[in-house]
């Protein structure tokens, strides 16, 4: 299970979601939309127009902000059994 996750700088969620994917011991590359305006650009068009971070997508798939991080766990989709 890979993980990418689009974030700012000072984003409480965003920290909160990556503290959530190390507890679950799934990889992730991190990227920052505050940084670089193209990143940004591709977040918006990889979630649909969701402008709002933290943005996370594992194995490809759009999983939505740190609540729906919180609710995939919940629902046990955040086993990692790799």
């Amino acid at each position: 299970m890979k993980a990418k996750i689009y974030s700012t700088a000072i984003c409480p969620y965003c920290v909160r979601a990556k503290m959530l994917l190390e507890k679950r011991n799934i990889e992730y590359v991190e990227y920052r939309v505050d940084l670089d305006e193209k990143v940004f650009e591709e977040m918006l068009n990889l979630s649909n127009g969701r402008q709002s971070v933290p943005q996370i997508f594992i194995d490809n798939q759009h999983v939505g902000g740190f609540d729906d991080l919180v609710d995939l766990d919940l629902e046990g989709g955040l086993d990692n059994n790799d």
